[in-house]
């Protein structure tokens, strides 16, 4: 068959809203799709190229020849299309694109579904229509645990270095040492972890296909397709299905703000700056040595949208959260004087952004009212998580990096220095209501010399746990929805090496056993305690019993549910010396039982505390007409709830 006897590839409709950045499904008609045309089966191609001389579909169908399927351009739209008849899934291409300058670049496909893992770079033709889902009732559901008033206890993954085969014989031949477990492995080992140790989601580091491992996928090519590292897009499927059928939500790490030079990338596509500013003041990023999207282009705007929703539609997954927010609302992010240009007004907010993101959220919530948008927002714009209608960027979380920072820094002092710095503990509930805010434990903080969770905890081994335990329960407690990266859970010592695996084998022993234990309760205790989770928002669910107590290093306060009588008494003790006698003001004249205590010996602790419950006294305290008197154990946590009929 001819492959230039079918014509109209795309419609009049279609090519009006690609044209206008309104085609919010492009991926269906953009890319390499497998059909079937006058009854003939073959591969439709179309790929937007405005300033190329010429395209040609090159693979290992015709021996990777620049001649043998030419395509042709829909004039006025910059869309050169074309159908290859009997070619099948499975099969290797890219594009050749001719420049005006007489050079030839091999180009990917900024549309494919799957690629080869890399090195390699070629696109696969993939057909996504043949698997069969099994997840109907967690999509019929899953507004529930999604929703801002459920608990949300987040573990994000590097799916790479979670763990690694255990045998050469599981290894893939050819590779050298451990090999990375597959998609299939994952979504029977990660998910099972995961749903043990309670997680509500798992969040993944970007797995879009991404040519350096080092950059953890945070540099990615293929914005339409799950790497290749661990099996094809229907593995993946499988992964993400494996996860809602155990009641575990799927989040996406993804990345519209940059995107990488490598040459057989978007970088400079047709011999123009197509999907990157042109000026290096606009479309250079100075850190991470990336291209910037030019979102003030239709064409790119509608690119990235449609990734968007291409991973909410297709894979299922239930939220994204947005990478280096704060990089693509500034136009002097990280630039010295000079080295940036100003928005048409002279200032310094990138309109174009703004704009872009608010348009995502709006789509994402029309589309997918159910799902989670997170802004990884690290500066004091204001309203990220308020709707767009309100003035706001319209995430529905944004992640609280100011808690993170003070809260890290103030459990690294020596607790005899730590009296000097409690505004650092107090501090975020002057701001923590101004945001729907998540608190992250994140892979940011276990690199680059910042050290492991537990190795950043001063003392002996046994302080060091403690200290874990206790700041691991302020993270609980503290208002907000939860994120902790993969390790921080069992108290890895070492920083995380994404070419490795975790050190499971540090589980032999019994502190490390423990600490994962107490995640484990903590996890329990914050699902099943309405008062922990349900009003992470509002002030009305949180409540001061006393913050002025720095010369001890010690804080206590309340968290309220919804309903009238439900909350916890919440107390922290930041030294390694046990308080006895300490009094602190409660509501009820009632028995308050011990529902964690840190220092218990199961977790590993000293063992000092309350005998597991406690009765109020008609004595005032702290504003409070009753109060109790409490032993409270070195570097430990009590949380305390009353006992009613």
């Amino acid at each position: 068959h001819d492959p230039y006897f079918f014509r109209d590839l795309l419609s009049d409709y279609d090519l009006h809203l690609l044209g206008e950045g309104n085609h919010f499904r492009s991926y269906q008609k953009l890319g390499a799709h497998p059909e079937t045309r006058h009854r003939v089966k073959g591969v439709r191609f179309a790929v937007w190229a405005p300033n190329a001389r010429a395209i040609s579909v090159t693979g290992d169908f015709n021996g990777w020849s620049r001649r043998r399927h030419p395509m042709e351009l829909h004039p006025g739209t910059g869309i050169w299309q074309l159908f290859i008849p009997g070619l099948e899934g499975g099969a290797l291409y890219k594009y050749a694109v001719h420049l005006r300058s007489g050079q030839i670049l091999d180009k990917i496909d900024p549309y494919g579904f799957y690629f080869e893992e890399p090195p390699q770079t070629a696109a696969v033709v993939h057909d996504l229509s043949h698997y069969e889902w099994q997840d109907e009732d967690w999509m019929k559901g899953r507004a529930a645990p999604n929703g801002l008033q459920a608990p949300i206890s987040i573990y994000e993954v590097h799916l790479g270095s979670w763990k690694r085969k255990a045998s050469p014989e599981e290894s893939t031949p050819g590779k050298d040492g451990p090999q990375p477990l597959g998609y299939r492995q994952l979504a029977d080992e990660l998910v099972e972890y995961a749903r043990e140790m309670g997680f509500t989601h798992i969040e993944l580091l970007p797995i879009t296909e991404h040519p350096y491992s080092g950059s953890w996928g945070y540099q990615s090519t293929g914005y339409f397709a799950p790497t290749s590292r661990f099996g094809n897009p229907d593995d993946f499927r499988y992964f993400v299905d494996k996860c809602h059928q155990n009641g575990i939500g799927v989040l996406l790490d993804w990345v519209p703000g940059h995107f990488p030079r490598d040459l057989h990338g978007l970088a400079s596509f047709d011999g123009s700056h197509l999907y990157e500013h042109a000026d290096p003041r606009q479309g250079a990023h100075p850190d991470w040595g990336t291209l910037i999207f030019n979102l003030g282009r239709n064409e790119v705007r509608n690119f990235l949208l449609s990734s968007a929703l291409f991973w909410l539609d297709q894979y299922h997954l239930d939220g994204l959260r947005v990478d280096a927010v704060a990089s693509m609302l500034y136009l002097d992010y990280s630039r010295e004087e000079g080295d940036w240009l100003p928005n048409r007004y002279g200032g310094k907010e990138n309109l174009e952004a703004i704009d872009f993101l608010r348009r995502f959220n709006e789509l994402v919530f029309e589309y997918y009212p159910d799902t989670l948008s997170i802004a990884e927002e690290s500066t004091a714009w204001p309203s990220v998580s308020r709707p767009t209608y309100l003035g706001g960027l319209g995430f529905n979380l944004k992640w609280n990096m100011g808690w993170m920072h003070d809260s890290l820094e103030y459990i690294s002092k020596d607790p005899i220095h730590r009296k000097f710095h409690h505004e650092k503990l107090t501090f975020s509930l002057l701001y923590a209501f101004s945001e729907n805010y998540l608190l992250p434990l994140s892979h940011d903080e276990v690199v680059h010399g910042k050290r492991s969770l537990i190795d950043k905890m001063p003392g002996d081994v046994w302080q060091k746990f403690a200290n874990l335990r206790l700041y691991l329960t302020y993270f609980f407690g503290h208002p907000g929805k939860k994120l902790l990266f993969m390790g921080g859970e069992f108290g890895q010592w070492s920083e995380w090496d994404s070419e490795g695996a975790l050190d499971w084998h540090l589980l032999n022993w019994d502190l490390h056993r423990q600490v994962r234990e107490f995640v484990r309760e903590l996890n329990r205790l914050y699902r099943s305690e309405p008062s922990l989770h349900q009003i992470d928002f509002h002030w009305k669910g949180f409540e001061w019993i006393d913050f002025h107590d720095q010369d001890h290093s010690v804080i206590s306060f309340e968290r309220r549910g919804s309903q009238v009588g439900d909350y916890l008494i919440l107390v922290y003790n930041f030294t390694p010396r046990p308080r006895t006698d300490y009094r602190i003001g409660v509501p009820d004249l009632l028995s308050y039982r011990e529902l964690l205590n840190s220092d218990a010996r199961h977790w590993g602790g000293s063992n000092l505390g309350n005998l597991g419950q406690i009765q109020a006294e008609e004595v005032p305290k702290h504003g409070r007409k009753y109060s109790l008197t409490l032993t409270l154990p070195p570097l430990g946590a009590l949380v305390l709830k009353p006992e009613r009929e």
